[in-house]
């Protein structure tokens, strides 16, 4: 599997969902985002929500491989 895929394009009206290796760092994970589906923002797919942020956008552990986390990203 790749290190980074899209799972949700959108999700909500400027975010998006990954499928991620745990050790993704933010340029891998923003490269494939803009790359694969742009946002239509000037500044494109700018942000992978880490720790620090709501609890609500925390990366969770993906159900079909726990090596793997799910990231939201904004625009």
């Amino acid at each position: 599997m790749e290190r980074v895929v899209m799972t949700k394009a959108f999700h909500g009206i400027a975010g998006m969902q990954v499928c991620a290796a745990a050790d993704a760092t933010d340029e891998e994970i923003l490269s494939l985002c803009n790359r694969e589906n742009l946002s239509g923002t000037s500044r494109g797919w700018c942000a992978v929500l880490r720790d620090g942020v709501e609890e609500k956008y925390l990366p969770v552990t993906c159900v079909d491989d726990p090596a793997r986390r799910h990231f939201l990203v904004t625009c």
